[in-house]
């Protein structure tokens, strides 16, 4: 027993130092229009970049071979994988799919892009206006910012000193978010991180996150509906037209989603005899990731990398990770599991709020390996 609670305590400081990237990222240092470098990323790896957040944000950046190119840049840029289209719709600044919208009676009532909440329920408003604001912070959870701020002004703050404005989900989040205002005593109107536009990422990723550099995207004479990394200017975003030429960044996708429907043994089998692994989730980043992957599943489950422990009633991960970040749904995880009954695996739900549920090792369900070692 002190040995295996050992090995147990072993496997997971060994793994708890430093956190996989779900996705690689190729520097091409070859002048192409943007359809010819997406045509070559699609070729070589998987697609031109997509960045889900403010981290793959700065693994583009830190590129060794892109800095060195663009250190002496003083226009232009890197293509990267986002494009106009004429799909106009609402999302999240964080990257989270817009999947709960809570619209007050009548909203949205015009073509204003940026949103706030009053009273509970979502309204459009021009972004220019200015606004008190919520963040979300890892540490204290939601922030109220006193000082009042165009939409991107208050994006930029929350980024830059807490993670960013903040997201609102589903119904509970919005009650919380409620109950915060309320408690605060804040009578205005604030900005929450809702927007809308007609970008979309050459992946079809579902990701909403956004990197303008003020006052872009302006669309100069009409035609700018493609996006290039500004390396020289904080990394930020431009857009311009799509002809130009410029090098460009692919990426290299590290989850696959497999619609075969195995028992979790078998998928394990599956994942390393083809890729990896089966999917381990250690942070709200890996979850978001594991999100846009499993949308595509057949089952109504998928399973992670997840199993129970049962001699210490642990659920542990197959990387051997700590378990900090949880994403359980409710009555899953959390109590003791009857290991004489059968043993219990985790998996992920494709649809919903895409929680974590314990199920019977043998249920069939489509999987995700990663090609991560």
């Amino acid at each position: 027993m002190e040995q295996t609670l050992y090995l147990v305590l072993l496997l997971i400081a060994l793994c708890s130092v430093s956190e996989c990237v779900q996705r690689q990222y190729h520097f091409i240092n070859e002048g192409k229009n943007w359809t010819e470098a997406q045509r070559y990323c699609r070729e070589q790896y998987a697609d031109l970049a997509t960045a889900d957040n403010m981290n793959d944000t700065k693994d583009i950046n830190n590129m060794k071979d892109m800095n060195e190119l663009t250190k002496s840049m003083k226009d232009g840029g890197v293509w990267i994988g986002l494009q106009k289209t004429s799909v106009n719709k609402w999302q999240w600044s964080s990257g989270d799919p817009a999947l709960y919208l809570n619209w007050g009676s009548g909203q949205p009532d015009g073509t204003d892009e940026c949103g706030m909440m009053f009273n509970g329920q979502f309204h459009d408003l021009n972004c220019s206006a200015t606004r008190n604001f919520i963040c979300n912070n890892m540490s204290t959870g939601l922030v109220f910012v006193n000082q009042m701020m165009k939409w991107t002004d208050a994006q930029s703050y929350c980024r830059k000193n807490h993670i960013d404005l903040v997201s609102v989900r589903n119904q509970n989040e919005n009650q919380q978010i409620q109950k915060f205002i309320n408690d605060s005593h804040i009578s205005n109107e604030v900005w929450i991180g809702l927007f809308r536009d007609s970008w979309q990422w050459s992946d079809q990723r579902n990701s909403s996150f956004r990197y303008w550099r003020s006052p872009q995207p302006d669309n100069y004479g009409g035609v700018e509906n493609c996006t290039v990394v500004e390396s020289y200017l904080k990394g930020q975003w431009n857009d311009i037209a799509c002809s130009e030429r410029f090098p460009f960044v692919c990426h290299e996708d590290k989850l696959i989603l497999i619609k075969e429907n195995l028992t979790w043994s078998e998928a394990l089998r599956y994942c390393r005899q083809n890729h990896v692994d089966l999917v381990s989730v250690h942070s709200e980043q890996m979850q978001r990731r594991v999100m846009n992957v499993v949308k595509g599943a057949s089952t109504a489950e998928v399973w992670l990398g997840l199993h129970n422990y049962c001699i210490m009633n642990m659920w542990l991960w197959l990387s051997g990770k700590n378990m900090y970040y949880q994403n359980w749904a409710p009555g899953n995880g959390m109590t003791p599991e009857n290991c004489s009954l059968e043993k219990r695996k985790g998996a992920v739900q494709s649809g919903g709020d895409q929680r974590w549920v314990s199920r019977p090792e043998t249920r069939k369900l489509n999987f995700i390996c990663t090609n991560y070692e």
